[in-house]
């Protein structure tokens, strides 16, 4: 999804050098870049699917939602620290290698996760898959940036970052049909299994010695770059943007229980709306963003995204015969414009700063993301403490006013 690294200045004038291809050589396979996507959809689909599941694993486990969601709340949080740290303590090894190692990790935490009989045992695998996935992703995305010729560049990145996107259409609604059907430990098992042929397509997809000679932004120059005022506002938008969506995605499965009466297959069936809307809306992101420029692609996301929470709180309003079908168009707004938003808000960060800085800025709005869900997250596990549903759309849409409040500032500013 993100591309963490930068390459040397050395590298970039010897393009042939550490298997990298120059752009005399030819054509190069996108192959590789395929196979670390199996990575990205291994991690993507654990990620979403555990939001709808929430209430089974808190019946199983006999705790309260609000408690059971944790399992988000330290997860994103865990990612959002772990990630640089985790990227700078393995720079001395091959890149190859830390991405077996990641997906060993991420692999390792979902058969521990399968197996669990205890909350505290579900909670050390969640937080062993976090530090896994703030390492695999990132890494991913820099090595499929460095080998193929510059040429391809954008196509490598898209096959890994569409990894993710895959998992958000097909993933996501497959490992809540699965968890219903099956139990929910029968989920992460189909993940571990995603995970172990993720780690024979990069061992047999990807050569060992690919991507060495690319340097790993060290702690302080990633500072450096987070001191920047444009990057600083551009993340501040990111911040709140996560915030809102988080506080109302882990809690769609006991919104439509509590809002709509739906069960199980209502819920798998809405959630499989949810992440084929968010599909499409990655996709149109991209297209809208090179047709009518981030700004309003942005702004455009952030105001559809704000209305959509608040149809949710008003639905809350009416009985579940009259809401069912404005709940469900305000679920489908909300997965496109989530995530229509994405790519130009990259999009942003990349031309905010020089080129050379615009991994580490990339890198660094992963982490607020992650900062973000973590804190939306922990938000919307006290509102359903409290035993309330509505305020969930009502805060999610304040969080993302707040993130057009923002954006309008950092363009008042831009301006001058």
């Amino acid at each position: 999804m993100i591309q963490e690294e930068q390459r040397s200045p050395a590298l970039a004038a010897s393009p042939a050098i550490a298997g990298q291809p120059s752009a005399q050589e030819g054509p190069a396979s996108l192959l590789p870049p395929a196979f670390l996507a199996l990575g990205t959809f291994a991690i993507g689909t654990e990620g979403f699917m555990i939001a709808p599941l929430l209430p089974t694993i808190a019946d199983d486990l006999g705790m309260s939602l609000s408690a059971t969601a944790t399992l988000v709340v330290v997860f994103t949080l865990v990612l959002a620290v772990s990630s640089p740290v985790s990227t700078v303590l393995t720079a001395r090894l091959r890149r190859r290698d830390t991405l077996l190692l990641a997906m060993t990790m991420f692999t390792a935490g979902n058969l521990i996760a399968a197996f669990s009989s205890s909350f505290a045992t579900l909670m050390i695998a969640r937080i062993l898959m976090a530090i896994a996935s703030g390492l695999y992703v990132p890494g991913a995305n820099a090595l499929a940036g460095v080998i193929v010729p510059p040429g391809k560049r954008g196509r490598a990145l898209a096959i890994v970052s569409g990894g993710m996107t895959i998992a958000i259409a097909l993933g996501l609604p497959l490992g809540a049909i699965v968890g219903h059907a099956f139990g929910w430990r029968a989920t992460f098992l189909a993940v571990a299994v995603m995970g172990l042929v993720a780690i024979l397509g990069i061992r047999l997809g990807i050569r060992a010695d690919a991507g060495s000679g690319v340097a790993v932004a060290s702690l302080s120059q990633r500072l450096s770059v987070v001191r920047r005022p444009a990057i600083l506002r551009l993340l501040g938008v990111s911040l709140f943007w996560a915030i809102g969506a988080f506080i109302a995605y882990p809690y769609i499965a006991p919104y439509l229980k509590t809002v709509l009466d739906f069960g199980p297959t209502g819920i798998s069936a809405t959630v499989s709306m949810w992440g084929i809307a968010a599909a499409f809306g990655v996709t149109a992101g991209g297209t809208l963003n090179d047709r009518f420029g981030s700004d309003r692609v942005v702004l455009g996301s952030l105001i559809a995204l704000t209305i959509a929470f608040a149809v949710l709180a008003a639905a809350t309003l009416v009985p579940p015969a009259q809401a069912v079908f404005i709940a469900l168009t305000a679920v489908a707004v909300w997965g496109f414009s989530v995530w229509s938003l994405f790519p130009a808000q990259m999009a942003r960060l990349i031309a905010a700063g020089p080129a050379s800085e615009a991994s580490v800025a990339l890198a660094l709005n992963t982490s607020t993301m992650y900062l973000g869900f973590s804190i939306g997250s922990a938000i919307g596990a006290g509102i359903i403490g409290a035993g309330a549903v509505w305020p969930i759309g009502a805060m999610a849409a304040m969080a993302e006013v707040a993130a057009i409040a923002l954006d309008r500032r950092r363009a008042a500013h831009a301006a001058f």
